[in-house]
């Protein structure tokens, strides 16, 4: 039985830089994530600019996934991905088991749960047929903005995600318009001015009834638009659809696992007071993580990280330090420290 240190459960910028804060207190590491690759929702959106983390300039989301993952690759943890945790159970102390949906079973002394929002899923548009252009133009996420350069865009719905990329790509689209059921839009009120401002088109009241292609290939030509009450419809011709309807949130594991821990909202990890939950053992950390102190930025995670692995590794052993020694101290790094210095040097 290989039972790691430390299971982190959720590769995103929480998992990583736990991952990465463990292997620095010593302990050995395991991530697991339901996703082909590490990143967490961070991978929806590579190309929106990321503000809020301390001392880096603003910089697309694709970038500070690869530097979290190399960080969090530092010190060699064990990744499995496309693994789905549907189970944990507590034998004894210092001894969980998780279990996922593919069969296999973990064995770990403690547990960082790091799911951010839970295992996300783009909702799809509920027409009959609609599959057959997931592969050409119709779009839950936006990966490329090269994609839609010189075309004329629908974008449905009307929450923040969808005014974001209405705005983002009116730089590049030919056209933008936005349609919603709703008689106004529900994003943040700045958002409303910026759609004015930029010259979008606005369809409320208005849901897609049908989508049209006019040649062999499954390629979206027009979209039939029907409003809500009236049921009045409207043709446009479009390029590319974007459906931007939310997101399907499955946080089951927290409400059906042998061992749970108490959440608030019945949705989020309590703290109690830091990373600590109601189970010893099971420590939470980033977005899925709740308590008074806590601001909900991808900053705020990287803290929870570096809190939740000190107490993983006191839990383990309690004679150990509280904190680990920082990078510059740390003979850990002696060596690539001097690596970053000389090529800072040489560049003068």
């Amino acid at each position: 039985m290989n039972k790691t240190d430390v299971t982190i459960i959720g590769g995103g910028p929480a998992g990583l830089f736990a991952s990465f804060y463990s292997g620095l207190r010593g302990m050995s590491v395991r991530i697991l994530d339901f996703q082909n690759k590490l990143g967490g929702k961070m991978q929806i959106y590579p190309e929106k600019v990321i503000w809020d983390i301390g001392a880096i300039a603003p910089k697309p989301c694709y970038e500070v996934i690869q530097d979290l993952i190399q960080q969090g690759l530092h010190f060699n943890p064990e990744v499995c991905l496309e693994e789905k945790v549907i189970d944990i159970k507590k034998v004894q102390e210092k001894h969980f088991i998780i279990y996922t949906e593919q069969g296999s079973e973990y064995h770990t002394k403690s547990i960082i749960i790091a799911i951010g929002s839970g295992i996300i899923k783009p909702l799809t548009l509920d027409i009959e047929g609609a599959e057959r252009y997931e592969l050409t133009n119709l779009n839950y996420v936006v990966q490329s903005i090269k994609k839609f350069e010189n075309k004329h865009v629908l974008i449905s719905g009307a929450g923040n995600s969808a005014l974001d990329w209405a705005c983002d790509l009116s730089d590049y689209a030919k056209s933008i318009t936005i349609c919603y059921r709703k008689e106004d839009i529900s994003g943040h009120e700045h958002m409303k001015q910026r759609l004015n401002d930029l010259n979008i088109t606005k369809k409320p009241s208005m849901a897609i009834k049908q989508l049209n292609s006019h040649i062999d290939k499954p390629v979206i030509s027009e979209v039939v638009l029907e409003h809500v009450d009236t049921k009045e419809q409207e043709t446009l011709q479009v390029d590319e659809v974007i459906i931007s309807h939310g997101f399907d949130q499955d946080s089951e594991l927290l409400h059906n696992a042998q061992t749970k821990v108490n959440l608030v909202s019945d949705y989020y990890i309590e703290g109690l007071g830091n990373t600590q939950t109601s189970v010893p053992g099971i420590f939470g950390a980033g977005d899925i993580l709740k308590h008074e102190a806590k601001a909900h930025l991808i900053a705020s995670c990287f803290n929870d990280a570096a809190n939740a692995a000190n107490l993983a590794k006191r839990y383990i052993d309690p004679n150990a330090q509280d904190g680990g020694l920082v990078s510059s101290h740390n003979e850990l790094f002696k060596e690539r420290n001097k690596e970053v210095i000389k090529n800072y040097v040489s560049k003068g």
